[in-house]
């Protein structure tokens, strides 16, 4: 207990009885409850207006089971909305101002974006959506960086995961404790340090996903072997929450979200098969990279950083992670795909590799992150200085 910074009897009581995440109150959170009524007012214009409503998610399990929570709830209130999950190769992580507009484009409808899992660092972009007519609305738990952006509404905290904010935000629109299962997955597969808020939804959240009823996840269990009733934490960080990461690694993350939301069971099968079928390629690939990597490491000193034009852009971050387990350092991992490259970054404890990316803001065209894992895009020109 003392280990994980848990020193009075209340902690104690919360840790070995987490509160359910239907009374948790948004204050403990650490979430602005004048901005939720703002984003809860504004959710409920765009149902009069009958404006599209976008839910902007990420590719990774986190952002993936949060936009199916947030989705499935506007949805059921009868909301014209639409979950959008950004293609990781030609659109990048969080919201693309490109994308925003063919968007727009398409459905000349849309008048609302809410985004699952990222957003906090987005200055720019909410801009550009403001500049098409569309409101933003921001839900993230990633570290803010200099330039705050001026989004309609922020639900912002670091206590918890995105998806654990998707539900919150889902509670507070229409009470439900629907989608917990998924907010577990998005919990641990974030890797976030399981005590108060966490705890909760970690725990919960494998309740109901040892009882769920989502075909989706129950062909995944199948299809992987798992038998319900048995879920834990290791389950889900080794075997469900890397088959949803695999699609948006490799190809498409929408694949897994249609998994999480479908109603028919031999679609499930077949997007189970798929997920399976494309992790398997993913573990491949990261083999590979961690050989090649694990070679170029040698005797250096100090952080890990890596580049190299084989260095599959998609599980970059995984090879990080394998290195971080091998040598205790931070690493860092620079895919080159011609002029512009793409890093991802894992620490270890006590060393803040947001805070030592945001140092060197200057050679960087973006990023972001958390203390323990974080990317950042820079040119290839620029690696070597």
């Amino acid at each position: 207990l003392k280990n994980r910074g848990i020193k009075s009897a209340n902690e104690r009581k919360e840790f070995f009885n987490p509160t359910h995440p239907e009374k948790l109150s948004l204050r403990t959170l650490g979430i602005s409850q004048p901005q939720v009524r703002k984003a809860i007012e504004r959710i409920k214009k765009a149902k009069k207006k009958g404006e599209l409503v976008i839910v902007y998610g990420d590719y990774d399990a986190d952002g993936i089971c949060g936009t199916a929570i947030l989705w499935e709830r506007l949805y059921s209130l009868g909301l014209n909305a639409l979950p959008y999950i950004p293609e990781r190769f030609s659109e990048g992580y969080g919201l693309n101002a490109e994308s925003i507009k063919r968007l727009k484009e398409e459905n000349p409808e849309l008048g609302l974006i809410i985004t699952v899992d990222h957003g906090i660092v987005a200055a720019s972009k909410v801009e550009a959506a403001k500049k098409l007519g569309i409101d933003v609305i921001i839900t993230d738990h990633h570290q803010p960086g200099k330039k705050e952006p001026k989004p309609f509404a922020t639900i912002h905290t670091i206590e918890i995961g995105g998806a654990a904010i998707a539900w919150i935000l889902a509670r507070e629109i229409k009470p439900s404790s629907e989608g917990l299962e998924l907010v577990a997955i998005g919990t641990l597969a974030d890797q976030l340090p399981l005590i108060g808020a966490n705890r909760s939804f970690a725990k919960y959240g494998l309740e109901a996903l040892n009882t769920t009823q989502r075909v989706g996840l129950n062909a995944l269990y199948q299809e992987a072997g798992i038998v319900k009733g048995d879920i834990g934490p290791y389950e889900v960080g080794f075997i469900i929450a890397p088959r949803i990461n695999a699609m948006g690694r490799l190809v498409h993350a929408i694949a897994s979200l249609r998994l999480l939301c479908t109603k028919s069971r031999p679609r499930a099968i077949e997007l189970a098969k798929l997920l399976n079928k494309t992790n398997l390629e993913r573990q491949r690939i990261v083999e590979e990279v961690v050989l090649h990597a694990r070679g170029a490491v040698g005797d250096t000193k100090g952080i890990i950083v890596l580049a190299h034009e084989s260095y599959h852009e998609g599980v970059i971050g995984l090879a990080a992670a394998k290195l971080v387990e091998e040598f205790y350092r931070p690493a860092i991992v620079i895919s080159k795909k011609g002029e512009i490259a793409k890093a991802s970054a894992r620490s270890i404890s006590g060393f803040n590799i947001i805070e030592t990316i945001r140092k060197l803001e200057d050679f960087l065209l973006d990023g972001g992150g958390h203390p323990m894992a974080a990317g950042f895009t820079i040119e290839t020109g620029k690696i070597e200085e």
